[in-house]
């Protein structure tokens, strides 16, 4: 999951630091080992692996509905928010409030509208093959209705309910990064469910 990336700075303060001088004399870790899988049994596809093979089969890039044109502007300083139906309310005042954990993040910040639109569905497939529910867009945010940032804001708010993993989404608080960052909640894989009936079976003995 390479777009993993932990929120750190929603400023873009660090943009333009010198990768190599900021690396200094790190060497790079051995082939075997730098891999995020290392434990896993050699040649066995992984969740996100098997979700990619079976959108190529399906011939669907996972793209669909995700375009850039027609897409209505959202006023700059009006927040995000969506959810669907059968979302309680509750569970979105949760999620604008940080009140679940940050399990990963993209980071689209001054990226291409193109690159953006192409990384945000394979971002939201591995978090869902990963079982991960709560992640966390960083986009940043414009002063002007047609900044930059605040048209790939107001793309996501056309792209994310294009999308069959997303639940809920809201604009973050302020400690958070603001109407700079966007909260997403995915619906639980087939795997977390069937993990959760048999803990429930469980305790009824």
């Amino acid at each position: 999951m390479s777009e993993f990336l932990r929120a750190e700075s929603f400023d873009g303060a660090h943009d333009d630091v010198d990768f190599k001088a900021m690396m200094g004399d790190v060497q790079p870790l051995r082939q075997a080992n730098n891999r995020a899988d290392a434990g896993r049994r050699r040649g066995a596809p992984t969740e996100s692996q098997l979700a990619r093979r079976r959108h190529a089969l399906s011939g669907d890039d996972g793209l669909d509905g995700l375009s850039d044109d027609f897409v209505d502007l959202v006023p700059p300083f009006d927040p995000l928010e969506y959810r669907r139906d059968g979302i309680q309310t509750g569970v979105v005042e949760r999620l604008r409030q940080g009140g679940y954990p940050v399990q990963a993040s993209l980071h689209l910040l001054r990226r291409p509208l193109h690159e953006c639109r192409g990384s945000l569905p394979q971002f939201i497939r591995d978090a869902y093959a990963a079982d991960l529910r709560s992640v966390l867009i960083v986009h940043g945010r414009s002063r002007e209705i047609d900044g930059a940032a605040n048209v790939l804001r107001s793309c996501l708010a056309k792209w994310l309910p294009a999308l069959d993993e997303v639940q809920a989404f809201v604009s973050a608080q302020e400690a958070d990064g603001g109407l700079g960052a966007t909260w997403v909640m995915l619906r639980k894989s087939e795997r977390a469910r069937a993990a959760n009936r048999e803990r429930q079976q469980k305790r009824r003995g």
